[in-house]
């Protein structure tokens, strides 16, 4: 018995030490050949690593510092509050492509690491990533924002896969843990990657699970115990940008960040930008070329295009400068569509004013309104491009009216109630430009137009006025008034009338003046100038100014 035992412990030792005398001189065979291709396809790697194309203009001309953010310093300021003090916060950036939000960012991260009281290290890492290219799998098998486990049945497991130990992989809210996840189009995030983002700004850390994982394995190392039970850290602030406008984002995402907004380029800077560009590029440009090329590009990217457009060009020309024939020739190229230009007439015109508009990004613009009698019904009739709002789903939908026309119908209970409007006349208000038209805040401007084509009396054409009117005459507040205060100023008038709640001190830093109204017979007041007086006295009309409530003095 003893020796067949021995025998069999005999035949089994043989077979193993052949197995694994047969997979040594396997092993040794394939090491020479992996050795080759390693080898091999190193080579490739550095010949590929010494071939590089020259760097475009963007990369050339993209801002390093402060100073090189052209038209973004109250934006900047305000991110240097939310981000350089002792308690930074997240943060949410609004504004159109290409006006500087990525690079506002890191500047404004290098300069809170110096700020006094800062919790930022001077190591603190930005991390940038897009929500639009955030691979996004169900199985959560690789999650590039937020990390993974790779379980041991998943090729690239790893040594410990092979012991059935399931690994966590940090993702990007790990690495940014102690600096700042930087999360351009934020807007564009899966509802699923937003909830779960929510959860890692409130927890300031990431949760993994996972099937194979046994808490009570004490083969599986500490450091995975330990991410398991209290997970990884990911205290990170947040920098989201988007060109989306506040309505679309999530409530929820909303309330946890701080808002600011970048506004779109002026059309100097844009200039300023492209001047700047031609020169890194080696070429002359005139100011009048810079002004052309601002007329058509809506931001610095697309200006800087336009530029090395212009330059390849010249280049071809053999010519060291950019002139106007080469820009005139990129925007016919590039079919680039002409801004409008914001310069209102000042001339003073009768039932002509001057209104105030928020369009695209918190842009502000000045409107015209225009207003003609015509003989009716005593009504107030509203032409142009006037919204309509759809609500509702594709299974029921409601159609709204149009604020504007709302306001419209105010101003007819209110200027028949003044006397101005009588059952044999219409007044005609139309919106020209085909700008679409939507808000109550044009009510005021309708009032002041429609009085003047009544009455005759020309409106100052060196004013502007926004306001939602009441049906009692009353001039209400109304949103974007910083943006219109601007576009006024831009457009070359000297006044703007605004709601008095809307009222502000910054306003008197402001080189236009800002004047408060509380209801329209006070509107009637400023804005209209006396009647013209034709040659024949009598073919004079002036309606005097009926006020439906007194004015505040005089109570």
């Amino acid at each position: 018995m003893t020796i067949i035992l021995f025998l069999i412990q005999l035949a089994v030792t043989v077979t193993v030490g052949v197995y694994f005398f047969t997979q040594l001189r396997k092993e040794k065979s394939t090491q020479p050949g992996m050795k080759r291709e390693s080898a091999k396809e190193m080579e490739n790697l550095r010949r590929m690593r010494s071939v590089s194309l020259s760097k475009p203009l963007s990369e050339h001309i993209r801002p390093r510092n402060f100073e090189d953010i052209v038209g973004q310093q109250e934006g900047i300021r305000s991110l240097k509050a939310i981000l350089c003090g002792a308690n930074p916060q997240h943060v949410i950036i609004y504004g159109p492509p290409g006006i500087g939000k990525t690079c506002a960012a890191r500047a404004v991260l290098e300069y809170a690491k110096h700020s006094e009281g800062t919790p930022f290290k001077a190591d603190a890492p930005f991390i940038e990533i897009d929500a639009t290219c955030v691979r996004f799998d169900e199985r959560a098998i690789a999650d590039p924002l937020f990390g993974s486990v790779h379980d041991p049945i998943y090729q690239g497991a790893g040594a410990l896969g092979v012991q059935g130990v399931p690994q966590p992989k940090p993702g990007a809210v790990t690495k940014a843990h102690g600096g700042v996840l930087f999360l351009d189009e934020i807007g564009e995030l899966h509802p699923i990657q937003m909830n779960k983002l929510l959860k890692v700004l409130e927890d300031r850390r990431v949760q993994f699970d996972s099937a194979y994982y046994d808490p009570d394995d004490n083969s599986v190392p500490r450091y995975i115990h330990d991410i398991f039970r209290n997970g990884m850290p990911a205290d990170f602030r947040l920098i989201g940008a988007t060109t989306r406008s506040p309505e679309e984002l999530p409530p929820a995402l909303r309330s946890r960040c701080m808002e600011v907004f970048f506004r779109p380029l002026e059309s100097d800077e844009i200039a300023s930008i492209a001047q700047r560009a031609a020169g890194r590029a080696g070429y002359n440009m005139e100011k009048e070329t810079a002004a052309f090329c601002s007329r058509y590009a809506a931001c610095g990217r697309d200006a800087i295009n336009m530029v090395q457009m212009a330059a390849g060009l010249a280049q071809m020309d053999k010519r060291d400068g950019i002139d106007l024939r080469d820009m005139e020739w990129v925007v016919q190229s590039g079919h680039y569509p002409a801004k409008p230009e914001q310069i209102a007439p000042q001339e003073n015109r009768v039932g002509a004013v001057h209104g105030l508009a928020v369009y695209g990004s918190h842009q502000g613009a000045v409107m015209e309104i225009e207003a003609s009698v015509v003989p009716g019904m005593g009504r107030v009739l509203v032409t142009g491009i006037v919204d309509e709002e759809e609500l509702g789903s594709a299974q029921h939908v409601m159609r709204r009216r149009s604020t504007a026309r709302v306001s419209a119908d105010n101003v007819t209970t209110v200027l028949k109630m003044l006397g101005y409007l009588q059952n044999d006349k219409d007044v005609h208000v139309n919106f020209p430009g085909g700008a679409p038209v939507d808000g109550p805040s044009a009510g005021a401007a309708m009032a002041v137009a429609a009085i003047s084509a009544l009455t005759g009396r020309p409106v100052d054409g060196g004013c502007a006025i926004t306001g939602e009117i009441s049906v009692q005459g009353r001039i209400k507040p109304v949103g974007g008034i910083p943006e219109k205060v601007e576009a006024a100023k831009r457009a070359g008038l000297v006044r703007v009338y605004i709601p008095r709640e809307n009222m502000m001190e910054r306003f008197e830093e402001c080189n236009i003046e800002v004047m408060m109204l509380d209801e329209i017979h006070q509107a009637v007041e400023k804005l209209l100038l006396p009647s013209v007086v034709s040659e024949k006295e009598e073919d004079a009309q002036t309606m005097p100014i009926l006020p439906l409530i007194a004015s505040p003095s005089a109570r």
